[in-house]
């Protein structure tokens, strides 16, 4: 569940050698593994090892005599010359008994399988030369690719592609998953990802403390919301839902609608004079209440009872959103603003900023890359700044929860935490998917889950609602599949009836 940036892997590497495990140890290990592997994905024919000069290389050295131990027909290319090896590597490529190839793309020849072992999740300068001549190569080669560790070519903490990257059909990583196997475009490179034991203990977490995990529901497990046989509506908290005039209502009835499958124990509909028989006309089990003014808002904010809001669906850019999200804020009431609630403080971020600061509630943020470009322009003048650094940098300035949506959604709270979504299929690239997800969102704050879990687990039920309705999917399919996806959690974590 914990992923690990580069740093964060070689510092569980050196605490288990200075622990007293030898280096080498971990590489005959991690050799294994990848020779393992290579069974499984290609039982018989010829393998072609693409060794560099690190310790990835000297996996796939290992990997190379294994392999060729268990009778397979194995042969090695090495990037550099083998008397210019170090370390460990060095001391594998000893091991191996056979020939050496150059590092051209005829050496490959025909294999039924390339276990490319170049570089590791230390690379952090683009390939060139030979490297790059190479992985051309074997992206072209038809043939089935395990990478060793991560797909080489692939930075380990940003996911990004250093020049070019080797496009894997399985990748053999060790002790947990890097940044780099799940944000994009790292993930597409690797094909289905395989943990292996090298013997790492789970204790050098204990000092390292990652921060960051992938989103899956061991992550929030303890935070789903559980309703009481002795509970009841008003104990589910009661979720506001702003709506915007009367030509741009449906996306906040799709998140009110969101909000209620979401758990909420009522939800109302706030929605301007001029649209207020629209929504009625279209909403059964969510209320809808009439607000013209923020005067009329605030009051309305009295109730204590009302303690979520949603804003930004449909709302409408300007002062309008800008002042009800204010007053929101100064009600202290938990709220998702997305949106326009977030492009309505494109100019006046600062102002927002401090209003969140200033409210002593749960508050997520829900930019997709246009609107978060809006309204933190300082987090992305620097390109090499991977989407997980970005939205991190985001929620330290804002003091909110922030969301950055994508294939590859990241959530991260000022105290550092940060989730990474990997399930999000590509039908859910749809119009009001946003919408739904703010509006579970905001269901699970009313029942008191706090903005990192309630983000976290709303994102990856989501994406399950997309999986389970599967292709021709819109928006309103979501709510109705989120019944199917809490069973199978409570099944999951074995909730009783």
């Amino acid at each position: 569940m914990e992923l690990l940036t580069t740093q964060e892997m070689q510092e569980a590497d050196r605490m288990t050698i200075a622990g007293g495990t030898e280096g080498f140890a971990l590489m005959l290990r991690a050799g294994r593994a990848v020779a393992d592997a290579a069974e499984a994905l290609s039982p018989s024919g010829p393998i072609v090892v693409v060794a560099g000069r690190g310790n990835n290389g000297g996996d796939g050295f290992v990997a190379a005599a294994d392999l060729a131990a268990r009778g397979r027909e194995v042969s090695v290319i090495l990037l550099c010359s083998r008397d210019s090896l170090k370390g460990d590597a060095a001391r594998a490529a000893q091991e191996w008994k056979g020939e050496v190839l150059p590092c051209v793309p005829n050496s490959l020849g025909h294999p039924a399988l390339i276990i490319a072992a170049l570089f590791g999740t230390g690379l952090d300068r683009p390939i060139k030369g030979d490297a790059y001549t190479m992985i051309e190569a074997i992206n072209a080669s038809n043939v089935p690719v395990l990478a060793v560790d991560l797909p080489s070519g692939i930075n380990g903490t940003t996911g990004q592609v250093m020049g070019i990257a080797v496009r894997a059909t399985r990748t053999v990583t060790f002790f947990r998953r890097k940044t780099g196997h799940v944000l994009l475009p790292g993930r597409l490179h690797c094909g289905e990802v395989e943990v292996a034991d090298i013997g790492i203990k789970d204790t050098v977490l204990e000092t390292i403390r990652p921060p960051a995990f992938e989103n899956v529901p061991q992550l929030w497990r303890d935070a789903f919301p559980v309703p009481k046989i002795d509970g009841h509506k008003y104990a589910r908290g009661h979720a506001l839902v702003v709506s915007g005039g009367m030509a741009a209502t449906g996306a906040a009835r799709l998140a009110a609608r969101a909000a209620l499958r979401a758990g909420a124990g009522l939800v109302t509909l706030v929605s301007p004079g001029d649209a207020l028989a629209v929504n009625a006309a279209a909403l059964t089990a969510v209320m809808v209440r009439g607000v013209d003014t923020p005067k009329q808002f605030a009051k309305l904010l009295e109730d204590k009872r009302l303690n979520s809001c949603v804003i930004g669906p449909g709302a409408g850019v300007g002062a309008r959103t800008r002042d009800l999200t204010l007053e929101i804020l100064s009600a202290q009431r938990h709220a998702v603003l997305d949106a326009d609630a977030l492009t309505s403080f494109a100019d006046h971020p600062e102002q927002l900023f401090t209003a969140i600061r200033s409210a002593h509630a749960q508050i997520v943020l829900t930019p997709h890359e246009g609107e978060f470009a809006r309204l933190f322009k300082s987090e992305i003048a620097d390109v090499s700044l991977s989407k997980l650094e970005r939205t991190r940098m985001a929620a330290t300035q804002s003091g909110a929860v922030v969301l950055l949506k994508g294939p590859d959604t990241v959530v991260a709270s000022p105290d550092g935490r940060a989730s990474i979504a990997a399930n999000a299929p590509p039908w859910l690239a749809t119009a009001g998917a946003g919408d739904v997800l703010a509006g579970m969102i905001g269901g699970f704050l009313a029942q008191g889950v706090d903005a990192f879990d309630a983000a976290s687990m709303a994102v990856w039920m989501h994406g399950e609602a997309a999986h389970q309705f599967g292709p021709g999917l819109i928006a309103e399919d979501l709510s109705e599949m989120l019944p199917e996806v809490f069973s199978d959690l409570y099944t999951e974590f074995e909730i009783g009836d």
